[in-house]
């Protein structure tokens, strides 16, 4: 497994040449950072599914943030938030909304539909949409934060959880089959 993922992810050297990168060369070239084990992707795979959900562009510097203060695999961390894309978002958003409102105790307000574009791109139909969708989205707030956050705790557990046994039981049946071949 390790050499699967060593395969596919960039090595510290390539990074440590970048000149973008060159200024956090201390940090981001922790040997933690790019140490491959069952602990570091683990804790990987945790921060990655936490991190994950985080709104807009900023999953993967949350999870190069985590990665740096837990000492976990960076390169996992940053390829597991990938999870999220345009076709996941909208319904792990859904369920978090839904565990929220759950949480909260039942319906917390209707759910309703966001604003409908009105076609118009002048300055006041953009702006009368906006401001529509922003109360909109004030709305949900509450029970969908809520639920954004208790889905990713678990999704991180799970995670955390499955990469652990996984990898216990690929090392378990590695051992049986080199005792086998041991006379």
């Amino acid at each position: 497994m390790r050499r699967l993922l060593k395969r596919h992810l960039p090595d510290h050297q390539t990074l440590a040449a970048n000149r973008w990168l060159a200024p956090f060369g201390d940090t981001l070239l922790h040997p933690r950072l790019w140490h491959l084990n069952r602990h570091s992707a683990a804790g990987a795979v945790a921060v990655g599914m936490f991190c994950g959900l985080i709104p807009g562009p900023f999953q993967m510097l949350g999870a190069a943030l985590c990665c740096v203060l837990f000492r976990v695999n960076l390169p996992l961390a940053l390829l597991t938030t990938l999870y999220t894309n345009p076709f996941t978002i909208i319904p792990l958003y859904l369920l978090g909304f839904s565990i929220g409102e759950w949480i909260l105790g039942g319906s917390v307000g209707q759910f309703t539909a966001p604003p409908e574009w009105s076609g118009n791109w002048s300055g006041a139909g953009l702006l009368g949409w906006l401001e529509s969708l922003t109360h909109w989205m004030l709305g949900l707030g509450r029970p969908l934060a809520l639920g954004l956050i208790v889905l990713a705790a678990t999704l991180s557990a799970a995670g955390y959880l499955v990469v652990r046994v996984a990898w216990r039981l690929y090392l378990i049946r590695a051992w049986r089959r080199r005792g086998t071949r041991q006379p």
